[in-house]
């Protein structure tokens, strides 16, 4: 019988999930998610090779449903496999939480304070610790935290102009995407052992979107900060805006939950737009907005990186990561021909095939394309307390 453990990523309209055994790294079995979320929920499941092992679609159903139903699927599903375990995605850890633990009901309390931190994701996140708990009560259940991987940072660099009292209560960058960033510096030691303690940066380019830049594996600086509505411009977030902005909108009699509504989920690629959140419409569009929302999504990705190589004080590598890091040719080759100056050049047909490294022969900088895997992630710090 060999052990298992199940990661969760869950949002507020989809749960994420992947079941993993216990070898040398963590093997993946099966994976899925529940997503409509309060529209439509629809539950899809692959085994290891991603062939279709199990879906199922709900008119209504409250969040235990959803795990009840996950939990009977995994039972069915593991042959003469044991679940001992799950993890979590958790957003933020705040100042307390910088490695992974135990979620027990007093580090629970502890993760809900910080809910004010990271509105739009904490509350999911702990949500669905406790639905597992109420299901399986003797599972142990173990968090792992976005913020985490960001530590590291120098004072200068996470701190606010404002005044010190605040930044004593919490107001800070603490930056996020964080398993993402520890699985790719961990590939590219592998990868690219000769490159991959010098000057990096790591483009994780999804709906949500961040920078983060490295040197010797370490986060050094990173786009996002105290929230992860700031940086780049994303799927429906605005990314960085002057703070007179807000205060101009409150102002105009925008109360602050429509205000974070719009600035959450209403701005970013879609609301530049007006046409979609989604990069592969946007590029495949002939209406001119479409254009303008690409045209910002990769200038601000390009200054930010601009900004994050001062940090670092060059660069040597770049790597791109996520949905539209991993599969959009196009933004990547804008992204590189904007960075040009900074001794990147890039060979076409690599990139087009989204190779591995797709940098010219003659570029002073590497240029990768690195599938990131934040549930392997979470899964290697969950064997590792079982070990």
């Amino acid at each position: 019988m060999t052990d298992v453990v199940l990661t969760l990523n869950c949002g507020s309209s989809s749960i994420k999930f992947a079941v993993f055994e216990k070898v040398v790294p963590p093997r993946r079995i099966a994976h899925g998610w529940i997503d409509g979320l309060g529209t439509a929920p629809h539950f899809r499941a692959f085994d290891a090779d991603g062939v279709p092992a199990g879906e199922k679609r709900w008119q209504a159903a409250t969040q235990e449903d959803f795990f009840h139903w996950l939990l009977s699927w995994i039972d069915q599903h593991l042959g003469g496999n044991r679940l001992v375990a799950a993890g979590h995605r958790i957003v933020h850890g705040g100042d307390q939480f910088v490695v992974p633990c135990l979620l027990t009901d007093a580090v629970l309390a502890e993760l809900t304070k910080l809910e004010r931190l990271a509105p739009l994701h904490q509350p999911h996140n702990l949500a669905a610790v406790e639905a597992v708990a109420q299901l399986r009560p003797r599972l142990p259940q173990f968090g792992c935290f976005d913020t985490a991987f960001h530590q590291t940072l120098d004072p200068k660099v996470r701190r606010f102009g404002i005044p010190r009292e605040w930044e004593q209560r919490g107001v800070r960058r603490y930056g996020f995407h964080g398993l993402s960033y520890e699985f790719i510096a961990g590939r590219l030691k592998k990868l690219a052992p000769k490159h991959a303690d010098g000057r990096i940066l790591i483009a994780h380019l999804g709906n949500g979107a961040s920078l983060c830049a490295l040197r010797n594996r370490i986060s050094v600086d990173t786009t996002m900060g105290f929230s992860t509505l700031d940086g780049l411009v994303m799927g429906t977030r605005c990314g960085e805006i002057d703070p007179g902005v807000i205060f101009y909108l409150l102002r105009q009699g925008l109360d602050a939950s429509v205000l974070e509504d719009m600035l959450y989920m209403r701005s970013g690629l879609l609301g530049v737009s007006g046409i979609s959140s989604d990069m592969r419409v946007l590029l495949a569009s002939a209406d001119p907005r479409a254009k303008e929302a690409v045209d910002l999504f990769v200038f601000r990705i390009a200054r930010e990186a601009a900004a994050l190589a001062m940090t670092t004080g060059g660069l040597d590598g770049l790597v791109f990561t996520a949905g539209i890091g991993e599969n959009s040719a196009e933004i990547r080759r804008q992204v590189c021909e904007r960075i040009s100056w900074m001794g990147l050049s890039l060979d076409p047909d690599a990139n087009a095939k989204g190779l591995f490294e797709i940098n010219g022969p003659s570029s002073a900088v590497k240029a990768w394309v690195i599938p990131t895997d934040e549930e392997a992630v979470i899964a290697q710090h969950v064997f590792g307390f079982l070990d």
